[in-house]
């Protein structure tokens, strides 16, 4: 079953094979690739792009990604 938190694990996977970076549209376009089938036939399907948008968040409470106010707009990158 997909969970919100699967979505951190696909952003990161999203900008590795994005070297490091990529904007909001190339992550949803990677995930939506590569996990349409997970995403498919459960309620997340419903909130997965807003949830992709949190999980950023939580990356960037981390420290795997770069803050907002140090990364260009609308783009997402690894440290």
């Amino acid at each position: 079953m997909v969970t919100k938190a699967d979505l951190t694990d696909w952003v990161v996977e999203a900008l590795k094979a994005n070297k490091g970076e990529g904007s909001i549209l190339y992550v949803a376009q990677y995930i939506w690739d590569h996990h349409e089938k997970d995403l498919r036939g459960h309620d997340l399907f419903y909130s997965w792009q807003y949830d992709m948008r949190w999980a950023a968040t939580e990356l960037r409470k981390k420290g795997c990604l770069v803050a907002a106010d140090d990364d260009r707009r609308g783009k997402w990158t690894l440290k």
